[in-house]
């Protein structure tokens, strides 16, 4: 199937508004180059998955929802959560596993949740989620509450069991669902051409009958626009939609991970379609200046900066809270 891209479809948006889209990608960016820097001097424990490269997705979908829609991510889940509004700093703090985390410290990287921002959680095992983000969905429909549900998960995932069934469930329950595929090529090194059997991920939701689309995930108001289309189909009360975004990862699967998959022709291929350039360039066409996209790299690296301080300052969970927030009141 054609990928669908786009050149213009700022017209839809106000100045402030693409402005606002190009801080939030570039936000992620520095946040996770701070991370990548912190866990190579062992502050941070286990590991950490970077998102760079795919910065639009996360943004871009982020920005169709409302507030109080709700977001279920995978491990490598940071872009969602700061793209769904959770704080900086308390995200920090939860990577270096201080009391000030958005899970106290008790989650890491791999498990971020704010349910107050709509941000329902990471997940550390593949696919896992899918199925939980079906029952947020069919929650907000047994409640008539109007709200959507997305959940964000990479190519590998569509290979499991979980991924089929919630397909399934949410087609003959017609549930208020939009799965985001961030398909960048890769199962951890295991290229698509060797897992998957047709071109496009969507095929597959197509077969249970999904309203699905193909975007260039690179292209940051494309994302905007599918996303949008999709968040009013399922909230229309229509069913599930499907959307795959095609991206690329510039890191290794994990800061753990020993070395990289990529050969050069093909991480060359990937830097000329990095996000936040394109759209840079594509900002300034449109009559935005240089120094005003630099004011606001600065913002962002000042607030990653204080994001770090923050969390560097803050204590560890003491040894005697083991058994807290474990059961409900």
């Amino acid at each position: 199937m054609k990928t669908q891209t786009t050149a213009n479809l700022s017209a839809n948006l106000a100045t402030h508004e693409l402005v606002d889209l190009y801080r939030r990608m570039l936000l992620i960016r520095v946040f996770e180059e701070q991370a990548i820097e912190l866990f190579a001097k062992g502050l941070i424990t286990g590991t950490t998955h970077p998102y760079i490269g795919q910065e639009a997705i996360a943004v871009g979908v982020c920005a169709a929802l409302s507030q109080e829609d709700q977001v279920l991510a995978t491990y490598r889940g940071h872009g969602a959560a700061l793209a769904k509004g959770c704080s900086p700093s308390s995200m920090m703090a939860e990577l270096l596993t201080r009391t000030t985390g958005c899970c106290k410290g008790r989650g890491g990287s791999m498990h971020l949740c704010d349910v107050e921002r709509g941000f329902w959680g990471t997940n550390a095992i593949v696919a896992a989620h899918i199925p939980i983000a079906g029952g947020v969905a069919l929650s907000n429909k047994l409640r008539k509450k109007p709200l959507v549900t997305a959940c964000f998960f990479g190519d590998g995932a569509s290979c499991e069991g979980e991924f089929f069934e919630t397909l399934n469930m949410a087609a003959l329950w017609k549930i208020p669902l939009v799965f985001v595929c961030e398909n960048n090529g890769y199962a951890i090194s295991v290229p698509t051409s060797m897992s998957q059997a047709t071109p496009d991920i969507a095929d597959r939701a197509r077969g249970f009958g999904i309203f699905s689309t193909v975007v260039d995930g690179n292209d940051i108001l494309a994302v905007h626009r599918a996303a949008i289309d999709a968040v009013q189909y399922a909230r229309n009360g229509r069913g599930p939609a499907f959307i795959e975004y095609k991206t690329v990862r510039w890191e290794r699967h994990s800061a753990f991970s020993a070395g990289r998959y990529e050969n050069s022709e093909e991480a060359q291929k990937w830097k000329r379609v990095d996000p936040i350039p394109r759209f840079e360039r594509e900002l300034m066409v449109a009559g935005v200046s240089e120094s005003r996209l630099a004011e606001e790299a600065k913002h962002c690296q000042a607030e990653i900066a204080s994001a770090v301080s923050f969390a560097l300052q803050s204590p560890s969970p003491d040894a005697e809270s083991i058994h807290e927030g474990i059961f409900a009141e």
